[in-house]
C-alpha cells in the first residue's frame, strides 16, 4: 500500500502544475463566455472558489484572482439581476487566495488593488428590525461599496456594506471597515478608523496632526503682523 501511495503521489505533484494550468479561468478558456467581461490576461486560478453570476462580473486585463476565490453576483445561480453588472473588478488587481466578494447591488473595485489572502467583500447585511424574526430570516439590506484604485486590503480585513476607500489607501490586516475615507488614508482596527494621512506638506502622518500644524510661520519679535 504504501509503495502505491508513494506512486500515486509522485504523479499528483508531477501533473498538479498542468492542471492548474489548464483549469484556470482565461479569456481563452470555455468558461470565459459566461462573465460579462474578462480582459486580456485575466486569470482566476484554480481551483476555483464559489463562482456565479457571472453574467453580471466584470474583470479587468492583467488581474490575478488567486485560489479558492469566490466571487459572487445575487443569492444563487440563476437569478435575472438587471442589465447592469454588479460586481466589477478593475485591471491590474491580485485578489489574494480565499478571499470572498459577494455582490448584490454594486461592488467597484478599482484598477491596481492588491489584497492579502482571506479577504471578505460585501454590499449586503442582514438586519435585525424586527426582534421576534430570525435575522436569517428578514430580509437583508445592499449598500454600494467602492476601493479606489491602488489600493492595498491588508489580510482578513473585511469590508462592509456602503464602505467608500479612496484612491491609494491602505487598509491595515484584521480590521473591520464601513463607512467613507478620504484619498491616501491608512485605515486599521475595529471598527477601522483612519490612523494616517498623506497631505501636501507633511506627508504622511496621523488625523491629528493638522490640528496641531499652524496655518502661517510665527513672525519674528517686533515685526508687524502681515495685513488681512
Amino acid at each position: 500500500m504504501s509503495f502505491v501511495k508513494r506512486a500515486v503521489g509522485r504523479m499528483v505533484h508531477r501533473w498538479w502544475p498542468y492542471v492548474r494550468e489548464a483549469a484556470a479561468v482565461t479569456p481563452a478558456a470555455t468558461g470565459a463566455y459566461r462573465f460579462r467581461s474578462l480582459g486580456e490576461g485575466v486569470c482566476i486560478s484554480f481551483p476555483q472558489g464559489a463562482i456565479f453570476g457571472e453574467e453580471w462580473i466584470e474583470i479587468g486585463p492583467h488581474t490575478l484572482v488567486g485560489e479558492r476565490v469566490s466571487i459572487s453576483a445575487g443569492m444563487g445561480p440563476g437569478v435575472d439581476l438587471g442589465p447592469d453588472s454588479i460586481v466589477r473588478i478593475g485591471g491590474g488587481c491580485s485578489i489574494g487566495r480565499g478571499s470572498h466578494i459577494v455582490g448584490h447591488q454594486s461592488i467597484d473595485i478599482g484598477d491596481d488593488v492588491f489584497t492579502g489572502p482571506y479577504v471578505y467583500i460585501t454590499d449586503q447585511n442582514h438586519v435585525y428590525d424586527d426582534p421576534e424574526t430570525p435575522i436569517g430570516r428578514q430580509w437583508p439590506r445592499n449598500r454600494p461599496v467602492s476601493i479606489g484604485s491602488g489600493s492595498w486590503i491588508g489580510t482578513g480585513a473585511i469590508i462592509l456594506p456602503g464602505t467608500r476607500i479612496g484612491r491609494q489607501s491602505v487598509v491595515a490586516g484584521g480590521a473591520v471597515v464601513r463607512g467613507e475615507f478620504p484619498d491616501h488614508s491608512v485605515i486599521a482596527g475595529v471598527p477601522a478608523k483612519v490612523v494616517r494621512r498623506h497631505s501636501p506638506g507633511l506627508g504622511w502622518h496621523s488625523p491629528s496632526a493638522i490640528a496641531r500644524t499652524p496655518l502661517s510661520p510665527p513672525h519674528p519679535a517686533g515685526s508687524p503682523a502681515p495685513m488681512s
